[in-house]
C-alpha cells in the first residue's frame, strides 16, 4: 500500500479508482471563487468561446476585418509574434541555470518554463484561429505547398519541437504531483538534453519569426524593415522574456505567497537585480543595432513624419527609458523601479511587434486594417484561459513550492 500527496490510498487492486478519485479531487476549485479576476474573466471567456464557434461556422470574416490584402492581423501580430517574444524567458533562464550553472535563479525556472510552455500551446491555438482554412495547418509542417526550404517550414518545426522540449523540461513537476517516482527519475535524466535542444530551437524560432517578414520588404514601413529583423527579434526576445519573468514573478509572489519558502522569498531581491542587469545590457545592444540599421538606411527624413514620431516614441520611450531605469534600479537597489521598467519594456515589445506586423504593415494602403471588438475579445479569451490553467497548475504542482523529499534525494 502507498499513498499519493493527498493521502488517497493507491493499491494494486484499485489503481484506476484511486487515480480517478485523485483527479476528481484536484479538479475541485481551491481558494475563493468570486474574486475580481474570476468575475471579469469568466464572462469574457464565455463570450470568446461563442465568437470562436461563430468564426469556425461562418468563417474568419464573420468576426475579423482581415482581407485577402491583409490576411494577418491582431491574432498573429499580438497573440503569436508578441506572445512568443514574451515566452523567451524560458530559454534564457534554462540557459543561465543549466548551462551557465547560475543556481540562484533555479527557484524560478519551473514557473518560467510553465509560462513559456502554456504560451506556445495557446498561441498555437491562436494561430489556428487566424488561418482561413485551419485544416491546412499541417502543410507547413510536412512541407506541402511551401516546400522544405521555406522559412514557414522551419518556423513550424521549431514551434512544434520546442513545445515538446518544454513539456519534457516541466514533466518532472508533473511526476512529483502524481507521485510517479520511476517516471520522475527517467524524466529528470532527460532534462539537460531537452534544455540544450530547447535553447537551440527557441533561438532559431525567435529569429525565424522575424525572417518571415524579410519577404515583405515592400509592405513594411522603412523604419521597421531591415535585413536584420531576425537578429533584432532574437535579441529583443531576451529582455522581453526576462521582463515578463519580472512582471509575472511580482504577481505570483502576491497570489501564491503561501507556496514560496522563506529562503526563496529572501532570494527574490537578488534575482530581480540580476535580471535587471541582463535586461539593461541586452537593451543597450538592441538599441545600438537599431541605431546602426537606421543610420545605414539613411531614413533621417522620415523622422519628421507621423510614423517617424511613432518610431521615436518606441525607441526613446520604451527602449532607452526602461533601459536607464534598469541601470538606475540595479545601481540603487530599487526593486520598484525594476518592476516599472519591466512593464515599460513589455509595452515597448508589444509596440515593436505590432509596428512590424500590423501598424507599419501596408501603412500606405488606402484602406487600413483595424481589429474588430470581437478580435479583441477572442485575444483576451486566449490570455485569460491561459492564466486560468497557469493558476490551476501552480496551485497543485510543485512549481513554486518545494519538491517532495523523495524527489530531492533523486536530484
Amino acid at each position: 500500500m502507498k499513498t499519493n500527496n493527498i493521502n488517497i490510498p493507491i493499491s494494486k487492486d484499485n489503481d484506476g479508482e484511486s487515480i480517478f478519485k485523485f483527479l476528481m479531487h484536484e479538479l475541485k476549485p481551491k481558494g475563493k471563487i468570486f474574486t475580481p479576476f474570476n468575475i471579469i474573466s469568466v464572462p469574457i471567456i464565455l463570450i470568446g468561446i461563442y465568437l470562436i464557434i461563430v468564426r469556425f461556422i461562418f468563417g474568419i470574416g464573420s468576426v475579423t476585418n482581415l482581407t485577402q490584402e491583409v490576411p494577418w492581423g491582431l491574432w498573429i501580430g499580438f497573440d503569436v509574434v508578441t506572445g512568443v517574444a514574451f515566452a523567451g524567458g524560458a530559454y534564457v533562464l534554462t540557459f543561465m541555470v543549466y548551462i551557465l550553472n547560475m543556481k540562484k535563479y533555479h527557484s524560478i525556472v519551473r514557473i518560467t518554463v510553465l509560462n513559456g510552455f502554456l504560451a506556445y500551446v495557446f498561441y498555437a491555438g491562436a494561430l489556428l484561429l487566424d488561418l482561413g482554412r485551419p485544416w491546412h495547418v499541417i502543410n507547413p509542417i510536412i512541407g506541402n505547398s511551401f516546400g522544405v526550404s521555406s522559412v514557414l517550414f522551419l518556423v513550424a518545426w521549431h514551434f512544434l519541437l520546442y513545445m515538446i522540449a518544454q513539456l519534457i523540461e516541466f514533466s518532472p513537476a508533473v511526476a512529483e504531483w502524481l507521485g510517479a517516482r520511476r517516471a520522475h527519475k527517467i524524466l529528470s535524466g532527460m532534462t539537460i538534453a531537452a534544455v540544450i535542444f530547447g535553447i537551440t530551437l527557441s533561438m532559431l524560432h525567435q529569429s525565424g519569426l522575424g525572417a518571415l517578414y524579410l519577404m515583405a520588404k515592400d509592405k513594411i514601413h522603412p523604419l521597421w524593415y531591415s535585413e536584420f529583423i531576425p537578429i533584432l527579434f532574437l535579441v529583443s526576445s531576451i529582455f522581453a522574456g526576462l521582463s515578463m519573468v519580472i512582471f509575472e514573478g511580482t504577481i505570483s509572489h502576491k497570489v501564491f505567497f503561501n507556496q514560496i519558502s522563506e529562503k526563496n522569498l529572501k532570494a527574490e531581491k537578488g534575482i530581480l537585480l540580476g535580471l535587471a542587469k541582463i535586461c539593461a545590457g541586452t537593451m543597450f545592444a538592441y538599441f545600438f543595432m537599431q541605431l546602426l540599421v537606421f543610420i545605414h538606411g539613411k531614413h533621417w527624413d522620415l523622422l519628421s513624419t507621423p510614423m517617424g514620431h511613432w518610431f521615436l516614441l518606441e525607441m526613446l520611450g520604451f527602449v532607452i527609458l526602461p533601459m536607464l531605469l534598469f541601470i538606475i534600479s540595479y545601481r540603487l537597489n530599487k526593486i520598484l523601479l525594476i518592476r516599472i521598467a519591466s512593464v515599460l519594456t513589455m509595452l515597448g515589445v508589444i509596440m515593436n511587434r505590432l509596428n512590424v506586423t500590423v501598424i507599419g504593415f501596408r501603412w500606405d494602403a488606402p484602406i487600413r486594417y483595424y481589429p474588430t471588438l470581437m478580435e479583441l475579445v477572442v485575444t483576451l479569451t486566449v490570455i485569460f484561459t491561459e492564466i486560468w490553467i497557469f493558476r490551476w497548475v501552480v496551485n497543485r504542482m510543485p512549481v513554486l513550492r518545494e519538491s517532495p523529499s523523495w524527489a530531492k534525494k533523486e536530484k
